[in-house]
């Protein structure tokens, strides 16, 4: 039995604390339970009273960290929460077993739900394709939308986004685990940064070893493969999903002013889409980075997070001239 026909691991009968989660200084960690699910959620405590919230969501294999970098060069703009999807990161899987990009939505919303009300929404990669969804079958729910290489479907996917597409088909993780059983923590984080990032050289010698040091615990959860394989099965089958359900729909629905940031560099999500997107999104703006590879919130931080002030600025300014004029 390949590791994609498993079973799905209860959430109930599984430790998901294998190793010590890194915390950056000033970030916290906790715990939160949910029906179904329990997530854990990465926050710096607020700047000050009565900011904005604002809600982080990452991408296959990723995990809250992600959004560490830009975290910081938001605090005092908003009041920021980074969650680890189930099965990902310090979270156990989900009750259910379900993976899909709808299932890690449903996950999204309870949060949102029970804890957070309307937020500043954003999303990479697969957390894009997520983001999207909430936005659109949940407009209440978001005020600004940033997606930074969101996973939306291509017609022509590029061939070196194909070894993680393949990772969905049955056998194909089960094969992979074994012929990739000798590679130490080290190489598995050197490919991946080799993969996600426009330049691996901006990864900083003490970033790489916490990588490794993550990477390593992940490596030691017995759902770790289960979640990769499940959760890269959710994208592919979103991406043929067609009619109100399909993400492009979806993405024309989604009303709230929304920053797509694109990576000239990403070997993962085509750039090409760039311009599409924008078109998709009834009140999108683009931000083109032509040396960013997949991961432009942990590339540029500086640039995605000031894209993000001149959103904010501009949805405030339309929301203020909208209540004036509703008034006069």
């Amino acid at each position: 039995m390949s590791s994609t026909e498993l079973p799905s691991v209860l959430a109930a009968t599984v430790t998901p604390r294998v190793g010590t989660v890194r915390v950056a200084e000033g970030e916290r960690l906790r715990s939160v339970g949910l029906p179904g699910i329990t997530l854990t959620v990465r926050s710096r405590p607020p700047a000050r009273e009565g900011l904005p919230p604002a809600l982080y969501v990452h991408g296959l294999g990723g995990s809250s960290q992600n959004w560490s970098a830009l975290m910081l060069q938001l605090d005092g703009l908003v009041d920021g929460e980074a969650l680890d999807l189930p099965g990902f990161g310090d979270s156990p899987p989900p009750d259910d077993g379900d993976y899909s990009v709808t299932g890690h939505a449903r996950a999204v919303i309870r949060y949102l739900d029970a804890a957070r009300g309307p937020v500043h929404l954003f999303g990479n990669s697969l957390g894009g394709a997520v983001a999207t969804r909430v936005a659109a079958v949940r407009p209440d729910l978001v005020r600004t939308l940033t997606l930074v290489s969101p996973a939306l479907p291509e017609i022509r996917v590029q061939r070196t986004a194909w070894p993680t597409a393949l990772l969905a088909v049955p056998g194909v993780a089960g094969l992979f685990t074994r012929l990739t059983k000798d590679w130490n923590a080290e190489q598995r984080v050197r490919g991946v940064t080799a993969l996600c990032y426009g330049d691996p050289g901006r990864v900083t010698p003490d970033g790489f070893r916490e990588a490794v040091e993550e990477m390593e615990r992940r490596l030691a959860l017995p759902y770790f493969w289960d979640a990769m394989t499940r959760s890269a099965r959710g994208i592919v089958n979103a991406y043929t999903l067609g009619g109100q359900h399909g993400l492009w729909r979806q993405a024309e629905r989604v009303l709230a002013p929304t920053l797509l940031v694109y990576g000239g560099r990403d070997q993962l999500v085509g750039y090409r889409m760039a311009r599409r997107a924008a078109r998709a999104f009834r009140d999108g703006r683009l931000l083109s980075l032509p040396e960013a590879g997949h991961v432009a919130m942990m590339e540029y931080p500086e640039t995605v997070a000031m894209a993000f002030r001149e959103l904010l600025a501009e949805s405030t300014e339309s929301t203020s001239s909208a209540v004036t004029g509703a008034g006069s």
